[in-house]
């Protein structure tokens, strides 16, 4: 199915649904040039600067955060329902240890503004360049939230990436339902 551009926000209430079913394809690209996938169920899309974002957050044990730290790029993909076996593989399998599209028969697809691939497979694509990146300060929350998801350390980075391109199969809208 072929591809077309979209407005980077057309598709950001089918991208909630998914991370509130199932997640979407967070995709980096390892040292020796594998496309990583990992499955996220948090991010945003939005303005800030003036400039088109999507906001991600990864934290430093995951394989993703130095694939991240070393391309300063990303794509995040959203799948299709049948696709629901590769979300749970590569939610629960490091990239260190698998190769995660193989393993998930997934194909990458070039992208035409940043190193890392999108996922062929996916209705849609969003190309990312890291524009910025923070870490987040604990002291700073809620503490009952800190407490709840930062008790044992390994707190997240978060990296805004500005929206290079998004992409979609044609038919997405007549193909798309969330992962049950």
């Amino acid at each position: 199915m072929a591809k077309t551009n979209v407005h980077y926000a057309r598709y950001v209430r089918q991208l909630v649904k998914a991370f509130n079913s199932g997640g979407a394809l967070l995709v980096s690209l390892d040292e020796d040039g594998k496309a990583n996938p990992m499955t996220i169920g948090w991010g945003t899309v939005g303005m800030i600067w003036t400039r088109k974002v999507f906001t991600v957050m990864v934290r430093p044990s995951r394989y993703t955060y130095g694939c991240i730290e070393a391309t300063e790029d990303f794509t995040v993909c959203l799948p299709y329902a049948e696709q629901r076996a590769a979300l749970d593989f590569c939610g629960t399998r490091s990239g260190r240890d698998y190769d995660k599209m193989a393993e998930c028969d997934l194909t990458a697809l070039p992208s035409e503004k940043i190193r890392t691939p999108g996922i062929e497979e996916c209705g849609v694509i969003w190309e990312c360049a890291v524009m910025y990146r923070s870490d987040i300060n604990t002291d700073l929350m809620l503490p009952e939230l800190a407490h709840s998801v930062y008790a044992g350390g390994d707190i997240h980075r978060v990296y805004y990436g500005l929206v290079e391109r998004c992409i979609a199969d044609e038919d997405f809208d007549e193909r798309f339902s969330a992962p049950e």
